[in-house]
């Protein structure tokens, strides 16, 4: 294609850069041929001239298309070079965050120096079984790959990968050993797996160590085989090593550290058992202080050697060698520290009694003496005599840092075989898969030994990539067929010639180190001399005649020469390891037992040694070298090379190249200047190139006809679509060697899908010109039309107004007219009526003055005329009064005269008392007072003097009768004596009594003064009780209101606390379910395993082998213990070890199992016990509830009363005082024994108690009030009640309420809490007072007194109540328990009575003895617990009873056998008598002979109790034909729904009535084990276990529906109520019944998973349900290794057909609605769950159009669960996080509204998952644009806040807890017909 086509204006392409590589930029002007140079503008819109090279005229680079940019597979670009690549890496790891990427073959993984939580066991789970390029790229898919192709191939496997230090190397094949361990599983309980995974820990520790750009760099190389048996279960594991860093355990550079395992043994220096190793910090160590950097940031050392001792002990390495392996350690630490000094310029010495050396010695267990001799000399040998030399301090410090070197080699190869012998296993293995962790290509300033080594091993292995990928090339094009030519690729082979051919750089290395003066100068020489003219790979420096330079594959290596000799020796002191070999420390001497001479080649002493890093695990293979000399390192890296690639050679490699991406540890930071060093030496470019050489891009015909559908016409579409590409591509590409057509696929060449992609959004966006085009006419002339319609619409509207304005001017004026005239009218009518109504108004005027006058003048004659008459009047009475004056005179002399004769006789009469009494008649009532007061004190001398006279009585009674008449006689002497002393004091107390009277008056007066003052004061305090009352008024109006306010509000929290204490339980509810569900299905999985091992005990089979990939972990673990391995023939002592592995394992999984037994009992306990309080509680709430609120309510509705009636009395009273004080105006009213006195006293005195009580009645009103608010807090925290609802919930009804109420009222009104009344003096002296004041009536402390009377008294009510609710508590659970005996006393009897009156008369009467029988004994067990004597005595009447009940027994007995031989004699005589009426009837003419023709007689149908009766025998037969061998899909189809459930219980129940508990027991043992039997031998078909779970359910429901419990009796009919059980309770085998219900639940389910599964993402993601919506893009290799042929593509049809086959399967069967509504529930989960962990692992899928055809394939199942009427099921719920991810791609991703709006739309998905498809999202088309980064970060920002799990995938294993609602049958059991299909005709229907 000629470039003019392609490097047009707006092209994109590279151009490189010296800071970022290469920079993109865009033609401005179009390129023609023979233009120097090309216009170009920069992306921040700087232009430049970019000058052609005037030899190449190489064109820029071009740039892919937006829409190829972040593809999964490099291979997938059209253009394939450095700049794409580069930029593809850095768009997928910086912007979508994604660090795995394909390149062909490999995986290019990048280290983000971060944390991702990618790794966990959900994404092992979502990769296993899928092919590798279905998912996104990732370590475990290359691990699903090599173990899928060891499975299908037969074929070892090899992962490699590579990378410099820092890189990932080391975690990445840490993650992929993790990925097999958990999918594969291990063959013994000794969890291989376990033990590969803990040699990680190890090897890192004495393997690993800090360097500058890697915290955790591998410091060797490993290669770890897995192993795997037939059934591709890991059986054991192998490592070899490569490679070890020597020379960093004496050397580290600046900010690097020694190996981990020195710092964790310094940092765990203070535990007890490392003080003997005499250790401390490693800043006090040479070895471990020279890097100044002890301390990596966030790793913990001391942690970490816990890690690593366990990962010992796991390996079989138990503590005395683990302490022996840190003493060794610690020595080497120890010995780093030896200080040796110079003693002279030929020799040195070491300082006597030196500490670090005699910690050496001491743990090494050597002489102190022997080791500081040989540390400063060594023996030279000759032919006849041994010398000992001296060393200079100088080589003294060498050999000792080479001896540490050396022991540490020893150690860590020691480790390696101890590691490798405990993951070694005696199972044979079938195959392997090898992980390699080795360095990649390395260069640095200075090049020494150790670099030449590892980039000779890149090399090889970069030679053996190359020939892997172009065999996959040739591969690919000849399956394809198409024809194909050698692809000119990079061979090293010559590069590797250079290094190891003979001659080479080892060979002449090698010859070197045996010259006896050999040195690096005579080796660079020899070079020189040998390579340089003949090799063009091999270069001399200019500047330097010690170093070398080798064209490596990655880029030219400039190695020195100084070193390599001495480095390729690798020589230790013999003398040395002789004092090391005689140590009494064991395990140092096993370290040395098979320690070979290390003398130099020459045999003389070496120079400065330096440090070597290099160290070869000897090959076992080889032969021993002579014992004056050993393999060079060179050699011996040769070797075990060479060993490494025969056999990646014999495996299929899988490649890993880990890339670093900055030299700063910066969390995804990318540097391309270091990227693009990696690329090109890891060999990705070089893929790049091999693959862009031939045809890169690879399209399937489907997948090109789809995308490029828009370049056809409609002529051009066949229905051969292989032909219509055909067709098309010689149309768009006229040089046809640019593609070619295989069988399935199309190739191009580079370049060539982008120019399809530009030729295509050419299409579309003239298709989009002419869009625009169209509607911008349409919306053209749609203005346009609108604007005419405008304008008539005006122009309409203008006239109309203008003639309307005519006709309004017309109607004004002819409205103008008739005003005029109808105002002229108007006021000539206004005119003549006013002068009308003056002449009216002068005439009434006139008229009215004179009928006044004349008025006037009648009303003053009837005036004089009163006058008159009254003066008269006047006159008369005048008279009349003189006239009575004078006879009132006359009369009052005469009067006058008759008083003074009256007088006269007074005064004499006045000396009397009775005169004296009358006289003095107002001091009647004083002297009253008085008398009270001489009775009251005269009460005690009247108890005294009827003492006296009581005791005198007896002693006097004969003396005054004897002295009678004297006493008489002297009695009449002092009577008289007494009258005149009485005469004399009855004067005296007459003048007191007037002088009290004078004082009374006195008194009167005063007390009238008084009773003015208390007037007024009784006013003032009516008024302030009037003010007083209207306030209590309206507080209690207040207190009423907040009352009902808070009353209402209690009662919503209540109910609110109620719904969710109640949510609650519910969801604890579903816990325990689920809980107990899963610890059921473990118990299954158990028994299961405990099944397969006694069966593997009786035959050993050979396994299954891994033919389908989509084993899970879970499966693995469920079924790799089932059989045994299969064990080499022959081998007696493995077997053994199996067989007794195999015995412990079955004891344990035994007594597992009764764990698990017991355990599901106790939860089954817990959860029947959750359920019963959670009904109780709800059911107490309410009842508790309702009884305060209605106790409270009448509480306050009588108090509201009291009070109201309280205020009216108040107003009575102070009524009744204001007529009492104000009504009577007499002047005795006021006296102290008037009634208004005492009225006045008596309610004074009752106002104050009234208002004290009042107030009493206030303070409780606010304590109540106070406590109804702690109610209400307490209520909201559902703590406890308040003291108020508890205290008024005690009284059991609104009659206790009130009596509580009423009594409370009378105790506040008792007599000792009432007020004394005042006395009259006390009150006199209160009036008196300066000041009197109504408040200091309360002095006296009466309101205290009654407040702590009201106190005591609630004190001691609320004791009554609560002793009371005591007594009635523990009284109704008496009456409970006696209730719930006679309930079962009465079950008993009615079960009784049933099974008598089913049984035989015989049976009956046995029957009902048996019971009393059982009935005597328990009551004679409960007496003699009781009273042993009575005991005896009962027992000796129940004997005699027993006896008298035998004997009536016998006597029955006789009976019934007479009655039973007269009944046979009946009846014969009956059968004589019938026979002969027969004969007697027949007619003499009738002939005999005659025949008879066959008369149908009906047979009476048989009274049927429901019931089945079989023979012992034949239960297996009935278990037989009914379960084992019935087929669903063939006699069941056409059965009634639950038949063999039915049929079971029928039997059942004829067991039950004939009593026979053993036949009941093994019925439902067997019926319950061939369900088993059965579903394990057909679980995989869905038939199958839907059958059986409907019957499962409906045996379950029947035995709950006859059971005679009355909770599922109330749907039964008679008939089926007179069906129930009679004997025997069946409530535990329910139970069992329900637990296998769940597991056949459990059953189904994961067999619908296993057919839906390769459906849901073909269905709901691959297919286009809405065809030309979406595109496909180029797809690279991707499905290049698919394990499973292609069996056609499923659509979302198949998942609907495959939805309604599931229903309609579980409808015939009869299974419950519910039931299949939960099955419908978990269906749509897995479909969710599965669509949405695929779309958040798969790029390609994250598009709009793919959102919109989830969105439409969601709602066809919305359609379909609406069309079989399951939208309540809640399944579409389980879609809604599917649903929000749908819409998540379809939203607007730009502005910040659109970042709230996606956080507030998708509240189901996690932040995880949103970022997760923000990262993914890619567009189709170029129309579409990317998320950026700042949009992302600002959605992150706002979801910070959530609370949630950071899982990022959906559990596809959860099931949801199923439940089982009881569902009564309304078939009759008498009416079930058993088909003879079904062959059980020996059943007998009773």
């Amino acid at each position: 294609m000629a470039a003019s086509e392609l490097y047009t204006k707006r092209a994109r392409v590279w151009i490189p850069d010296a800071e970022e590589v290469w920079k993109s930029a865009e033609l401005a002007k179009d390129f023609k041929n023979g233009d120097p140079s090309l216009q170009l503008m920069l992306e921040d819109g700087t232009s430049i001239e970019h000058k052609l090279d005037p030899k190449t005229k190489n064109l820029p680079y071009l740039r892919n298309p937006d829409i190829l940019v972040g593809e999964n597979d490099l291979t997938a670009l059209s253009y394939l070079h450095e700049p794409a690549v580069l930029h593809n890496l850095k768009v997928r790891f910086i912007d979508s965050k994604l660090i795995y990427t394909y390149c062909g073959i490999v995986l290019v993984a990048i280290n983000p120096y971060e944390t991702l939580g990618i790794y966990g066991t959900d994404i092992i789970n979502a990769y296993s079984g899928q092919n590798m390029g279905d998912m996104d790229p990732h370590i475990f898919a290359v691990a699903e790959e090599a173990y899928k192709q060891m499975a299908r191939d037969e074929r070892n496997q090899s992962i490699i990968v590579s990378g410099e230090s820092g890189a990932g190397k080391t975690v990445s094949a840490k993650y992929a050993m993790r990925y097999f361990a958990t999918v594969s599983g291990s063959t013994s309980e000794a969890n291989v797996e376990q033990k590969v995974l803990a040699s990680n820990p190890i090897m890192e520790a004495i393997g690993n160590a800090k360097t500058t750009r890697n915290d955790n760099s591998s410091r060797f190389g490993k290669y770890i085989e897995i192993g795997f048996d037939t059934r591709y279960r890991i059986i054991g594991a192998n490592m070899r090593t490569y490679l070890l860093e020597k020379s960093r355990v004496v050397f580290q550079a600046d900010e690097e550290r020694n190996y981990h395992i020195f710092y964790q043994l310094c940092a765990s220096s203070h535990l007890p058992e490392f003080k003997t190793l005499k250790l401390s910090s490693a800043n006090d160590f040479l070895y471990t202080r020279q890097g100044r950097s002890p301390v990596i940031h966030g790793v913990d050392d001391t942690k970490e050697l816990s890690a690593t001792r366990n990962a010992f002990t796991l390996l079989g390495i138990n503590e005395s060698y683990q302490m022996g392996l840190f003493q060794v350690l610690a020595a080497i630490l120890h010995l780093g520290n030896v200080e040796i000094k110079d003693k002279d310029s030929d020799s040195s010495l070491i300082p006597p009694n030196n500490r670090h050396l005699m910690a050496f010695c001491e743990l090494v267990g050597v002489t102190y003496q022997d080791m500081a001799q040989w540390l400063c000399h060594r023996k030279l040998k000759t032919a006849t005599e041994t010398y000992i030399k001296t060393l200079p301090r100088l080589q003294a410090t060498n050999a000792r840092d080479a001896l540490a070197k050396h022991i540490y080699a020893k150690l860590f190869n020691w480790i390696v075989e101890h590691v490798n012998k405990a993951l070694i296993t005696n199972i044979k293995q079938h195959s392997f898969i090898g992980v390699l962790d080795i360095y990649g290509f390395e260069t640095f300033e200075i090049n020494s030994f150790e670099q030449f080594c590892i980039n000779y091993a890149n090399e090889k292995l970069q030679q053996q990539f190359n020939m892997h990928v172009f065999k996959l090339e040739q591969e690919e094009y000849m399956k394809e067929q198409i024809p194909w030519t050698l692809i000119d690729f990079y061979d090293n082979q010559p590069c590797i010639n250079l290094i190891e051919a003979k001659m080479g750089i080892l060979d002449l290395l090698d010859e070197e180190c045996k010259m006896p003066k050999g040195s690096d100068d005579s080796w660079a020489q020899k070079l020189y001399n040998t390579h340089l003219k003949t090799c063009s790979l091999f270069e001399k420096p200019r500047m330097s005649n010690r170093a070398f330079i080798i064209q490596h594959f990655a880029d030219k290596v400039e190695y020195q020469c100084e070193g390599f000799l001495e480095k390729n020796k690798d020589t230790v002191n013999e003398d040395q390891i002789n004092v090391l070999k005689a140590s009494k420390f064991d395990l140092l001497v096993e370290l040395f037992q098979d320690e070979e001479k290390a003398t130099s080649p020459t045999g003389q002493v070496p120079g400065t040694g330096g440090r070597t890093r290099l160290s070869i695990k000897p090959d076992k293979g080889r032969g021993k070298t002579s014992k004056e000399h050993k393999k060079t390192v060179g050699c011996q890296f040769r070797n075990s090379l060479q060993m490494l690639m025969d056999t990646l050679n014999a495996t299929t490699p899988h490649y890993v190249r880990c890339i670093k991406p900055n030299d700063f540890k910066l969390a995804f930071s990318f540097d391309p200047k270091r990227a693009v060093q990696q690329l090109r030496a890891c060999g990705v470019l070089e893929t790049i190139r091999i693959s862009a050489a031939g045809f890169p891009s690879r399209w399937t015909y489907q997948e090109f006809f789809s995308r490029y559908r828009v370049l056809m016409k409609q002529k051009d579409v066949l229905s051969d679509k292989k032909l219509t590409c055909r067709n098309v591509l010689e149309k768009l590409v006229q040089d046809q060697d640019k593609y070619q057509f295989g069988k399935t696929k199309i190739f191009f060449r580079a370049g060539q899908v982008a120019y399809l992609e530009k030729l295509r959004a050419d299409k579309l966006r003239v298709a989009c010109i002419r869009i625009q085009k169209t509607i911008r006419c349409w919306l053209a002339r749609k203005k346009y039309l609108r604007t005419r319609s405008a304008a008539i619409t005006i122009q309409r509207f203008t006239r109309g107004y203008q003639a309307r304005c005519l006709a309004k001017f017309m109607r004004r004026t002819q409205a103008a007219t008739i005003i005029q005239k109808y105002q002229r009218m108007y006021m000539e009518r206004k005119r003549y009526r006013q002068k009308q109504a003056a002449a009216l108004v002068m005439q009434t005027i006139l008229r009215a003055y004179m009928a006044r006058q004349k008025y006037q003048g009648l009303l003053r004659e009837h005036n004089a005329v009163i006058i008159q008459k009254r003066v008269r009047g006047w006159l008369a009475r005048c008279w009349y009064k003189r006239c009575l004056v004078s006879l009132v005179y006359l009369q009052c002399c005469f009067r006058r005269m008759k008083a003074r004769r009256e007088l006269k006789k007074l005064k004499i009469e006045a000396r009397s008392v009775e005169h004296f009494k009358k006289l003095n008649k107002g001091m009647e009532n004083k002297i009253m007072q008085l008398q009270r007061r001489i009775d009251e004190q005269s009460k005690d001398n009247r108890s005294i003097n009827e003492k006296l006279v009581s005791l005198e009585t007896s002693s006097t009674a004969e003396r005054e009768r004897m002295r009678g008449e004297l006493s008489r006689l002297r009695g009449v002497e002092e009577d008289a004596k007494n009258k005149g002393n009485q005469v004399t004091s009855l004067l005296e107390q007459l003048e007191k009594l007037k002088k009290e009277l004078s004082s009374t008056q006195k008194e009167k007066k005063t007390i009238e003064d008084w009773a003015q003052t208390y007037r007024d004061e009784m006013e003032k305090m009516v008024s302030e009780l009037k003010d007083q009352n209207c306030s209590l008024k309206k507080e209690k109006d207040d207190l009423n209101r907040l009352i009902q306010e808070q009353s209402q509000q209690m009662t919503e929290k209540m109910a609110r606390a109620i719904v969710e204490k109640t949510q609650q339980l519910e969801t604890d509810l579903n816990e325990e379910r689920s809980r107990y569900q899963n610890l059921l299905t473990e118990h299954l999985r158990l028994e299961e395993k405990y099944d397969d091992l006694k069966e593997a005990m009786n035959v050993s089979k050979p396994g299954h082998r891994r033919t389908d990939s989509t084993h899970s972990s879970n499966e693995s673990e469920y079924t790799y213990n089932s059989e045994y391995a299969e064990l080499e023939e022959g081998s007696r002592a493995a077997e053994d070890v199996t067989r007794g592995m195999d015995t412990s394992l079955t004891l344990k999984l035994q007594k597992r199992l009764t764990e698990l037994e017991q355990e599901k009992q106790s939860l089954r306990n817990e959860l029947e016990n959750r359920e019963d309080q959670f009904q109780r509680a709800r059911a107490r709430d309410d009842v508790e509830f309702k009884k305060a609120r209605g106790a409270e309510l009448e509480y306050e509705s009588l108090k509201r009363q009291e009070l109201e009636s309280e205020n009216k009395k108040l107003k009575h009273d102070l009524a009744e005082i204001r007529r009492s004080l104000l009504g009577n105006a007499a002047t005795g009213a006021g006296a102290p024994g008037s009634p208004a006195y005492k009225v006045v006293l008596e309610q004074l005195n009752a106002s104050c108690e009234e208002l004290e009580v009042r107030k009493e009645e206030v303070l409780i009103l606010r304590s109540q009030l106070v406590s109804q608010k702690e109610a209400m807090h307490h209520k909201e925290t559902m703590t406890e009640p308040s003291a108020y609802v508890e205290d008024v919930s005690k009284l059991k009804d609104a009659g206790e309420l009130k009596q509580a109420y009423i009594g409370l009222k009378d105790t506040n009104r008792s007599p000792r809490f009432m007020r004394k009344p005042l006395e009259v003096s006390d009150l006199l002296s209160r009036l008196r007072s300066a000041a009197p004041d109504f408040h200091k009536l309360n002095e006296d402390g009466e309101l205290w007194l009654v407040n702590q009377g009201l106190k005591e008294t609630i004190r001691l009510l609320e004791h009554q109540l609560q002793a009371q609710r005591r007594g009635y508590d523990s009284e109704v659970e008496s009456l409970r328990g006696e209730l719930q005996n006679v309930k079962e006393e009465n079950n008993r009897q009615q079960q009784l009575l049933a099974q008598n009156l089913q049984l035989p008369p015989e049976a009956r009467i046995e029957a009902s003895l048996q019971h009393e029988i059982t009935r005597l004994t328990n009551e004679n067990l409960e007496l003699l617990a009781e009273d042993p004597t009575a005991s005896r005595e009962a027992r000796v009447i129940i004997l005699r009873r027993m006896v008298d009940l035998m004997e009536q027994l016998e006597k029955q007995d006789r009976t019934i056998r007479k009655l039973k031989k007269q009944l046979k004699v009946y009846s014969k005589r009956i059968g004589e008598m019938g026979a002969g009426q027969t004969e007697g009837q027949t007619s003499p003419g009738q002939v005999v002979d005659e025949p008879i023709h066959p008369v149908n007689i009906p047979r009476r149908e048989k009274d049927f109790q429901g019931m089945l009766e079989y023979k012992k025998e034949d239960e297996l037969k009935l278990v037989k034909n009914l379960i084992l061998e019935l087929k669903p899909r063939g006699v069941a189809v056409n059965l009634i729904p639950g038949l063999p459930a039915y049929i079971l219980f029928m039997c059942l129940r004829h067991a039950d009535y004939v009593n026979d508990d053993q036949k009941v027991r093994t019925l439902l043992t067997s019926t319950i084990n061939s369900i088993k039997k059965i579903l394990k031998k057909r679980g995989d078909d869905f038939e199958t276990v839907s059958f059986w779970l409907s019957n499962t359910c409906r045996f379950l429901h029947c035995l709950k529906q006859y059971s005679g419990d009355e909770a599922f009796m109330r749907h039964n009919t008679q008939r089926q109520n007179e069906h129930t059980l009679s004997n025997f309770d069946l409530a535990e085998y329910r139970q069992v019944i329900s637990d296998l219900a769940i597991q056949i639940y459990q059953q189904l389910i994961k067999c619908m998973e296993n057919i839906l599964q390769p459906m849901i993402v073909s269905g709901m993601l691959e297919h286009e349900t809405i065809q030309g919506v979406s595109g496909v893009k180029p797809t690279g290799l991707r499905k290049r290794t698919s394990s499973i042929a292609d069996e056609g593509t499923y659509t979302l049809d198949s998942i609907l057909r495959q939805l309604s086959a599931f229903h309609s399967t579980m409808c015939q069967h009869g299974t419950d609605p519910e039931l299949i509504k939960q099955v419908v529930k978990q269906q749509f989960y897995i479909i969710g769950a599965v669509t949405l962990n695929n779309l958040l692992l798969r790029k390609d899928m994250c598009s709009w159009s793919k959102g919109m055809q989830i969105r439409y394939n969601v709602s066809q199942l919305e359609e379909w669960l609406r069309d079989k009427g399951l939208m309540i099921c809640g399944a579409k719920e389980t879609l809604e996080p599917l649903i929000q991810a749908a819409q998540l791609l379809q939203v607007k991703k730009k502005t910040d509204e659109d970042a709230e709006a996606i956080c507030s739309m998708c509240l189901a998905l996690t932040t995880a998952q949103i970022v997760k498809v923000l990262n993914l999202y890619t567009p189709v088309n170029e129309f579409e644009e990317r998320v950026s980064v700042a949009f992302i970060r600002t959605i992150q920002t706002r979801l910070r806040d959530r609370c949630e799990s950071p899982q990022l995938l959906m559990d596809t294993k959860m099931i949801y807890p199923v439940t089982f609602p009881f569902n009564p049958s309304s078939l009759a059991l008498e009416t079930i017909q058993i088909p003879s299909s079904l062959n059980l005709s020996f059943l007998t229907r009773v």
